[in-house]
């Protein structure tokens, strides 16, 4: 397996995953991405900013993850202190016949290592309260439970906030 920067020619790819990933998460109850999120918009920016990386396996892109800074306002409402600078993984997708290969576990590795290269120790993430593969993964990464909020731009939805300190 290889990660490495995503760049403008993988976004075809990227979507071919979200549109597998996202009927199954649907089909969980898990309502968090749609037809019209994750877009290749959204892909675009993330490679613009240098903060979207791929998982490899033979050529073929089997995961996805944006790697950035952005914490979401909500995150307070746990505790967390949204001034303190932290790498956040957002848009971690895993194509579902690359399943059980730790391929989000590597791409978590990846978010770990660009903290320690930027002189970050906080990392950040959070996930529907349906996803039940990323809340069992998550804790096993050595992210801890922080709490559980709502997203203003996601009404009716409730996510799981986690957070892990790099010693």
């Amino acid at each position: 397996m290889k990660i490495r920067p995503a760049t403008l020619n993988d976004v075809p790819q990227i979507m071919q995953i979200i549109r597998a990933v996202v009927p199954a998460m649907r089909a969980a109850g898990n309502l968090q991405w749609d037809s019209t999120y994750p877009n290749p918009g959204v892909f675009e920016n993330d490679i613009a900013d240098d903060q979207l990386w791929v998982a490899e396996i033979d050529h073929e892109i089997a995961g996805v993850a944006a790697i950035t800074t952005e914490q979401y306002p909500e995150y307070a409402d746990v505790g967390l202190d949204i001034n303190e600078t932290a790498i956040v993984v957002h848009r971690l997708a895993v194509d579902p016949k690359f399943r059980g290969k730790g391929i989000a576990a590597a791409l978590l590795t990846q978010a770990e290592q660009v903290a320690v290269e930027r002189g970050i120790d906080v990392l950040r993430i959070d996930t529907n309260t349906q996803n039940q593969a990323t809340r069992a993964l998550f804790p096993k990464m050595g992210y801890v439970f922080a709490g559980e909020i709502g997203l203003v731009f996601r009404p009716g939805l409730r996510f799981c906030c986690y957070e892990k300190r790099l010693e």
